[in-house]
């Protein structure tokens, strides 16, 4: 009697009650979750006529669309593996993540075409490129493919521990890391959420978030699980928030930091268009209390805050309201809900550890990193057990994060104790950013620290000596990087020095840096 833990199931009890419920809205197409499931296996029968078995990657550089969302349930449902990627990324970047995932088949949205063509020869294993919007010499059409799939859809048997997707995490270093995801993971993961999130049919999400930011934080499946309807959204920009929000009658979206500070920051014209009572997660990197503030009381949303981590599928605390805070003043409250909180009840055992192992005191005010055991935790990193060992290194996974623990049990991060520069949602390391400045000519030593700023907030700044007698402005060091950097990574200021502060070993004290500049403004 025991059915594997898959969201796969979400699917099968959507296609039984909610068939003639609304279940995609993308620009002027529209949906019902008949609609969208007959899609996705006319997906599924064109994967097999390509040849995919069980096992295999299918690899998508797409934005918010329709037939990204069809991804994962058209792939997973024949045992295949979906690797979606970031679409911000350079082409290099896609070229390292589809030859180290092995994937067969790589589709990519209209926007993407010329550039996937620019490096195609590079990816040699790669047996079709599919084209999910246009199209060209060389390219399969995606809805073509679905018209013409006449293959026997034959369904197999999945088990909770297969693998679901692979999701690219750049670390600490230069090379990302492939997070495996199980059908069990992703489960987990969702069903935790809508313990302390909870939805129903009449629920309409925004996608404000990427899809691809692991498995949109699980909602591709949360929101088929409930009958709920997905909102398509290719790009966020206020007016096109703002005006999906009120025409969809949205009630719900996750956002990172970044995506609060540009709807706090819009135009009060397009603010007044926003419906009250809008449910908001966020993650991605701490938001501040001043934007949560702002948000809540301005617009009379209510924001939760939940952490976690690609690796861990990915949350495991929530800032869970509690009674009393409601009668704390706003900026306390608010203070409070920028914390990260309290493990979810399927999530496992969190724990803040000293170097020793042992757990530190609730005194908020003692670091230690956070390390977490439980359901939601990745398989491994997919072909690097070395990296697996490290990240699983005494039986707990070890998220690098520094923080400290209140009396009530609240986890509040306070540093990172990797290197990690976490920018709009994004993580940049920042050894690769140094990597690229140090090949400047008028560069002696770089380092890279994220400052506060506006509208990101946190993004990279560049600590730089230059070679006796050179010069570098701002403007040189992000024209030199943008040619060799996806965007998000150029640092957004200089700062030149005589020398960087160093320990006694000549390593570079980075949190002398961080704390030497306030912050950075919007650029």
């Amino acid at each position: 009697m025991l059915t594997p833990l898959t969201p796969l199931e979400f699917a099968r009890r959507a296609r039984s009650l909610y068939a003639d419920r609304d279940a995609v809205v993308d620009g002027e197409k529209r949906w019902t979750y008949r609609e969208l499931f007959e899609r996705c296996d006319r997906w599924s029968r064109a994967l097999l006529e390509l040849g995919v078995a069980p096992g295999d990657r299918v690899a998508y550089i797409a934005p918010n669309t329709h037939a990204q969302l069809e991804s994962f349930y058209g792939v997973p449902q024949i045992g295949a593996v979906v690797v979606p990627l970031n679409y911000r990324l350079l082409p290099s970047d896609w070229v390292y993540m589809v030859n180290h995932s092995g994937s067969r088949v790589v589709c990519v949205h209209s926007d993407y075409l010329d550039l996937v063509d620019r490096v195609r020869h590079e990816m040699p294993a790669v047996e079709h490129f599919v084209a999910l919007e246009g199209g060209g010499d060389g390219w399969l059409e995606y809805e073509r493919l679905l018209s013409d799939a006449k293959h026997e859809l034959l369904r197999p048997e999945i088990g909770e521990n297969d693998l679901l997707t692979i999701n690219y995490t750049s670390g600490t270093t230069s090379l990302p890391k492939g997070v495996m995801i199980t059908h069990r993971n992703a489960w987990v993961n969702a069903v935790g959420t809508l313990i302390h999130h909870p939805m129903t049919c009449g629920d309409r999400y925004l996608w404000t978030l990427p899809m691809f930011h692991a498995n949109g934080w699980t909602f591709v499946w949360i929101v088929t699980a409930v009958g709920g309807t997905h909102v398509c959204l290719r790009k966020v920009d206020a007016p096109s928030v703002f005006g999906l929000l009120a025409r969809e009658r949205i009630t719900m979206l996750c956002a990172a930091p970044t995506v609060l500070i540009t709807v706090a920051s819009a135009p009060e014209d397009l603010r007044k268009t926003a419906p009250r009572g809008l449910r908001v997660l966020t993650a991605g990197a701490p938001p501040a209390a001043h934007t949560i503030e702002r948000v809540e009381e301005e617009l009379g949303w209510t924001i939760t805050q939940v952490y976690g981590l690609t690796e861990t599928a990915p949350f495991i605390t929530v800032c869970e309201p509690r009674p009393e805070h409601a009668g704390l003043a706003v900026p306390e409250r608010a203070r409070i809900k920028a914390r990260q909180g309290v493990e979810l009840i399927t999530s496992g055992n969190l724990r803040v550890i000293a170097d020793d192992g042992s757990d530190v005191p609730r005194d908020g005010e003692t670091v230690g990193e956070i390390v977490v055991r439980g359901n939601v935790v990745m398989e491994g990193y997919y072909r690097d057990p070395e990296a697996t060992a490290r990240a699983f290194e005494g039986g707990h996974f070890h998220s690098g994060d520094a923080a400290v623990v209140h009396p009530d049990g609240y986890v509040e991060i306070r540093d990172r104790l990797k290197d990690v520069i976490i920018s709009g949602g994004e993580n940049i390391s920042s050894i690769e950013v140094e990597g690229v400045l140090l090949r400047h000519p008028s560069v002696l030593e770089v380092a890279v620290v994220g400052l506060p700023h506006e509208r990101w907030g946190e993004a990279p700044h560049a600590f730089v000596v230059l070679e006796p007698g050179a010069t570098l402005s701002e403007e040189e060091m992000r024209a030199f990087c943008r040619e060799r950097l996806a965007g998000f990574k150029v640092p957004k200021g200089l700062t030149i020095v005589p020398e960087l502060p160093k320990t006694a070993t000549g390593k570079i004290q980075k949190y002398v840096l961080r704390g030497g500049r306030a912050g950075i403004s919007s650029q």
